[in-house]
């Protein structure tokens, strides 16, 4: 019995949400186009009948314009402390750029095993494959360069053999049947709230936050309440749509994955409420036990 903790870095939109979900097989974590979608640290268990491995999804790292990226690349950094293994995941479909070289550069502060992760393959030629094994090895000693697909789940098999050559422990942190540390109600609000993000595109801000109000599990279904929570009556009109469209359709597309995730039928209601003042807002979340928003 092998098991240990990884994490899971990089740069945000390189695919570490799509990776996660691939490896455990479940959706455990939003993904969306746009940057700084991950707000919370997410661990997804993966198990098999030779391992245990705990792993940790975080928000990208990036240079940090506002309060909100400084708490985001505090997360990240705080997830690396407490790990066995650091998995870098990189997009091999784009250039090496300045964000990779200043997530390297902290890298070489650790004293722990890093793999690195060339993600997005299927975007690319098998040569093109080589000449970014070359570009990035001589920058960092990875201990592995792993080129992989998370959307298409290609060489997903390879990466957690390759894993289990570095954990350390030989004990289970959770039972066999719990796939991530967070409760029910935040998996639901978070795939609400990203059918927002992917379904209005640039028009709402990532200060929207998805609160599950009620949650009633029936014996073939679940009924549940979801309201979506903004600062502007503006963003409440985008989110409704004309005629209610845009909230019927979020509200069709988070069906389907709540559905697949809880693998009974879904009866969801959702609404929109706008809350300006930051204390109104502070007490809300806290009443639904959702004080981990608070940034």
């Amino acid at each position: 019995m092998k098991s240990g903790f990884v994490s899971l870095i990089g740069r945000p939109n390189v695919g570490k949400s799509t990776l996660l979900n691939s490896i455990i097989g479940k959706k455990v974590a939003i993904t969306s186009d746009k940057p700084q979608t991950t707000r919370n640290i997410i661990e997804g268990i993966y198990n098999d009948n030779e391992s245990q491995i705990v792993f940790v999804d975080t928000p990208g790292i990036h240079k940090p314009k506002y309060k909100l990226g400084k708490y985001l690349n505090k997360q990240a950094y705080y997830s690396i402390d407490d790990v066995d293994v650091v998995v870098f995941l990189v997009d091999a479909s784009e250039s090496l750029g300045k964000g990779d070289l200043y997530i390297i550069e902290k890298l070489k502060e650790l004293n722990k095993p890093v793999i690195l992760i060339l993600n997005k393959i299927d975007k690319i030629k098998k040569e093109q494959i080589l000449l970014k094994i070359d570009e990035y090895k001589d920058l960092y000693h990875f201990e592995e360069i792993i080129p992989l697909s998370a959307l298409k789940k290609d060489n997903i098999k390879t990466l957690i053999e390759v894993l289990k050559k570095y954990l350390p422990d030989n004990i289970k942190y959770f039972e066999d049947d719990v796939y991530t540390n967070k409760r029910l109600e935040f998996l639901i609000s978070e795939i609400v709230r990203e059918k927002v993000f992917n379904l209005t595109n640039e028009e709402v801000p990532h200060s929207v936050t998805c609160v599950v109000e009620q949650i009633k599990k029936e014996k073939n279904n679940y009924s549940i309440n979801v309201a979506i929570i903004v600062d502007r009556d503006s963003l409440k009109k985008i989110i409704i749509g004309k005629q209610g469209n845009m909230i019927k359709e979020i509200g069709i597309e988070s069906r389907k994955d709540l559905e697949e995730l809880l693998e009974k039928k879904v009866y969801l209601e959702l609404f929109v409420k706008t809350i300006k003042n930051w204390r109104d807002k502070e007490k809300y979340l806290q009443e639904f036990g959702f004080k981990d928003f608070l940034e």
